[in-house]
């Protein structure tokens, strides 16, 4: 069967605030390590079987594209999809699913690794900024690969080979294409400053079920050896941390308590930190994550009292997809506090519609933003602008006083699964209107 799995989206959300979130909930599959790993699946002639694959617009765009290359996609289950492809009948990603997506850069690197030649639309994805593809443009040429600019991104490589590679950025992205396409490339391959999220370490564990020989993994240098074939696998992905940690944000800021189960402990461990510093806490045993209610939410000052600041960073450090989380859980929180976006220019844009709810927030530049809490917020008519603030929106929504439209929500449902319905559970008084 190859029939399109399609997402049923909405366009608004209508949300009563003031209603405390109370019980369970288990975390989605990691939407960045979904995204790479359907991409990986073009490596072998041979099926692949991936698990825990959330339910989101992403995902589907991305089987899309696999589709698009003679690619069968069969849901085997609730988030379980089997994939093979023997034949690729074309090496052009189409330009109406690349606009949709970013992740769509994604597959240059196993289309050059499999065929030689990759020819990519720009990709489309969140406005946060720019976000720059040198380094993907770096790591393939040095691959072996040329590159020809001109509307699109023309990839050619009659034979890659292995070699060490320093990147100018630890991006996410470029370390997954230059790892798929070092798999099945000519010898060894050293590749210094990578990226070393828990997506990019999930990507690596599929390769290695597949046959690649990959060292390092979690590292910023990895070693890879290629190798003259993969094979398929079955594999699963990890917990959506990012999805924790929204989750969590907003338990404390509605002053609610979440049990989250299917976590992963060590990939929350740098939110736990820059959480902690507005005084919120979290109780974790095996893979279930426990936040109490009605915590003191109040700013721990650094040491002298000083102000203290929450900033992000490449893993692992504070991921830069929680700023706008925080950020709105930090205006019902008892205190000042610095969040220091430093990666994406456009992402704190967002605050403006915060403060037009009555948060006290100083943009002091695009990358800076001083909170005081807490602040009693009032519902308003509000627009998602990405994922994440879109989710921010929703969790300041369900902290005001009043009713809330969110619309644009299609940006939110690209990232979180089945979300109105999630909530609903747990106590929000929350709906989606088509």
């Amino acid at each position: 069967m190859n029939k399109p799995y399609t997402v049923d989206f909405m366009n608004q959300y209508l949300i009563e605030g003031g209603y405390p979130i109370s019980g369970t909930i288990r975390a989605s599959g990691n939407k960045n390590a979904a995204l790479p790993c359907i991409a990986a699946a073009l490596l072998t002639e041979q099926k692949v079987v991936l698990k825990n694959i959330p339910d989101i617009e992403d995902v589907q765009v991305m089987l899309e594209v696999y589709r698009s290359f003679g690619g069968i996609v069969e849901k085997l289950g609730a988030n379980r999809y089997g994939m093979q492809l023997a034949d690729i009948k074309t090496s052009e990603v189409p330009v109406a699913a690349a606009s949709r997506i970013r992740a769509s850069i994604l597959f240059a690197g196993p289309l050059l690794a499999r065929t030689g030649k990759a020819v990519l639309p720009p990709p489309g994805g969140d406005v946060i900024g720019r976000r720059r593809l040198d380094t993907h443009f770096l790591a393939l040429t040095e691959l072996g690969a040329q590159v020809e600019i001109n509307g699109t991104y023309s990839f050619t490589a009659p034979a890659l080979r292995g070699a060490d590679i320093f990147l100018d950025e630890a991006s996410v992205t470029a370390t997954e294409n230059a790892v798929m396409a070092a798999v099945l490339a000519k010898g060894e391959t050293i590749l210094t400053n990578a990226a070393g999220e828990p997506h990019v370490q999930d990507l690596c564990r599929m390769l290695i079920a597949m046959g690649a020989k990959i060292e390092g993994i979690g590292s910023n240098v990895l070693r890879i050896q290629g190798v003259n074939k993969l094979s398929g696998c079955e594999f699963e992905v990890g917990a959506d941390f990012m999805e924790v940690g929204s989750f969590i944000g907003l338990a404390a800021a509605t002053k609610g308590e979440l049990s989250i189960q299917g976590i992963l402990p060590r990939d929350i461990r740098p939110a736990k930190i820059a959480f902690g510093k507005l005084g919120i806490t979290w109780e974790h045993e095996g893979s279930t994550l426990y936040v109490p209610k009605n915590q003191s939410l109040k700013v721990n000052h650094d040491l002298g009292g000083m102000i203290p600041k929450i900033d992000d960073a490449p893993w692992p450090g504070f991921p830069p997809d929680l700023t706008s989380i925080i950020t709105v859980v930090a205006t019902q929180v008892e205190g000042t506090v610095l969040v220091y976006e430093k990666m994406f220019e456009s992402r704190m844009f967002f605050v403006d519609k915060l403060i037009g709810m009555g948060a006290r927030i100083v943009l002091c530049d695009p990358h800076r933003a001083v909170i005081s809490g807490p602040t009693k917020l009032a519902g308003s008519e509000l627009q998602s602008p990405d994922v994440r603030a879109g989710m921010a929106m929703v969790i300041a929504a369900m902290c005001a006083e009043g009713s809330s439209i969110i619309h644009n929500v299609y940006q939110i449902e690209r990232g979180y699964e089945n979300l109105t319905v999630r909530l609903s559970s747990l106590g929000a008084r929350i709906r989606g209107e088509k």
